[in-house]
């Protein structure tokens, strides 16, 4: 059958809405036919939370319609209808970690027996369901100790068992490998066989040619287009996001002269951890070196013994020649290294803070005595960062909370450059950010390397190895292959994944 003539297992029209001044959805729509899986794009902040918003019940529109295989979605006070139609498994896990996985299976409607649980039923039903998803996880593991990708097929079970057959998937891939992200897709793929719809939400575009039929794109709250994902090419579809023609991206290393006679400002030798052991390598001033391979490969435990975060066992990292003491982030900052973790959320900000507390947070001592911030010094650096990185704000005062992941990015990132760092370590910088985002962080580096920065980029995205003039490649704790500015997709995947 002709997808238009197919009945849309949920269909969006001209639906809006706006919070005061701001108008955070106009007039959009969305069409995501049974069976298929259906991409949602756009820059952060187009509209897309919004959106999965509205089609979740979480809020109601201000005007148009949603509708669930041809009927009117329900009251925004009946959830178990809600839950009966549509689930979305978030970036950020909903798991209760310290759960078995049964219990978080059934969280809140546990069988029970004369007012008490029954947990030979739970389990019984808990296993009924992993059974029928071919989901190959233990009912009574502890939900914490799962990682990620099970976590995920896990929630997606849960919705299942409500009877939902619509499953909005929120970057789904952010923490997962490469093997990790095949995988994923192929139980995609077997669930759409078993009658289940996906709408994917990434900002990894070639993610979106790998699993979806058909992608939507928001821009500036509006929907743009709708089409095939085999009629749209991939710079027709980053014009669409951005509403300019697609341009170069970002600074390629490749036409660089390598740097051999700077001074050698981040030494790292015979590096040992918990996950990784016989690390060498070293980064000189106005050098870009990646690091890349698996999220088991080792990669983010030497970063973070870098920047202070992780400890180590053995071995030795110097800056400028001065020993760097193991897991002492304030050591680490006098030393001079700056560092955007892995996680913004989780490490990089305070979200209820405004932008100027954020910014300012490695450099407090300095701006007062005894403590005391003082404000006219604090406003005044967290105004450089805005100016000087291109943060999109209403001001200094703003929550960060408030800002698109990218701007939160940037401001993780002025408050790696707020010590004036020497070395710069830079892990996973352009995480969950959209295309335009992404450009400007990149662009960002390749300013400071040109300032004479020494940066480690520890990262899984080839765009962000992209204005590396070396990219070192880590697997099962140590470092197996270095690939110099110019390398090809092909032989840096290889290297990755051991082939």
């Amino acid at each position: 059958m002709d997808d238009s003539q197919s009945m849309p297992i949920v269909e969006a029209t001209g639906v809006s809405k706006r919070y005061g001044a701001t108008i955070a959805l106009h007039d959009a729509r969305l069409r995501v036919v049974a069976g298929q899986s259906h991409a949602l794009v756009g820059r952060n902040g187009a509209g897309k939370s919004t959106l999965v918003g509205l089609l979740t019940g979480l809020r109601a529109p201000d005007s148009g319609e949603i509708r669930f295989s041809g009927s009117p979605a329900p009251p925004l006070a009946d959830r178990q209808a809600w839950r009966a139609r549509v689930a979305c498994v978030y970036q950020h896990s909903t798991i209760i970690p310290d759960l078995t996985v049964g219990e978080n299976l059934f969280v809140n409607r546990h069988p029970s027996r004369h007012g008490f649980i029954s947990w030979s039923a739970l389990q019984r039903q808990a296993r009924a369901l992993l059974d029928q998803w071919d989901i190959g996880v233990s009912e009574h593991t502890r939900a914490g100790d799962l990682k990620v990708e099970a976590r995920q097929l896990v929630e997606i079970a849960r919705a299942l068992s409500y009877g939902a057959r619509f499953i909005i998937l929120d970057e789904p891939t952010a923490q997962l490998d490469g093997e990790e992200i095949k995988r994923l897709f192929g139980r995609m793929r077997e669930l759409q066989r078993g009658g289940v719809t996906f709408l994917f939400i990434s900002h990894h575009l070639q993610e979106v040619y790998e699993i979806c039929e058909a992608v939507t794109v928001l821009r500036d709250a509006r929907h743009i287009v709708t089409a095939a994902v085999a009629d749209l090419p991939k710079q027709a579809l980053i014009e669409a996001m951005t509403g300019e023609q697609a341009g170069a991206g970002a600074a390629d290393a490749a036409s660089r002269t390598p740097i051999r006679d700077a001074k050698v400002a981040l030494d790292v030798r015979d590096l040992a951890g918990e996950d990784f052991a016989g690390v060498s390598f070293a980064v000189r001033r106005g050098e870009v070196v990646g690091m890349s391979g698996s999220t088991s490969s080792g990669r983010i435990g030497v970063a973070e013994a870098i920047a202070g975060l992780g400890g180590y066992l053995s071995g030795s990292i110097r800056v400028n020649g001065k020993p760097v003491p193991p897991g002492d982030v304030p050591a680490a900052l006098a030393l001079g290294i700056g560092c955007v973790p892995k996680s913004r959320h989780k490490q990089g900000l305070v979200l209820p803070l405004s932008i100027a507390d954020n910014a300012t947070m490695t450099v407090a001592r300095r701006l007062g005595p005894f403590g005391f911030l003082a404000p006219s010094r604090k406003r005044s650096m967290a105004e450089n960062t805005i100016r000087s990185l291109g943060v999109v704000t209403e001001g200094p005062e703003q929550p960060v909370a408030a800002l698109s992941g990218g701007n939160q990015q940037k401001v993780v990132m002025g408050r790696a450059l707020a010590t004036a760092p020497d070395v710069l370590v830079l892990m996973d910088p352009t995480a969950g950010v959209d295309v335009k985002s992404k450009e400007a962080l990149l662009a960002i580096v390749e300013r400071l390397r040109a300032e004479g920065r020494a940066i480690l980029v520890v990262s899984g995205e080839l765009e962000d190895l992209r204005t590396c003039d070396r990219v070192l490649v880590m697997r099962h704790g140590g470092i197996v292959a270095e690939h110099p500015a110019g390398w090809t997709d092909n032989a840096l995947v290889a290297s990755i994944e051991g082939i």
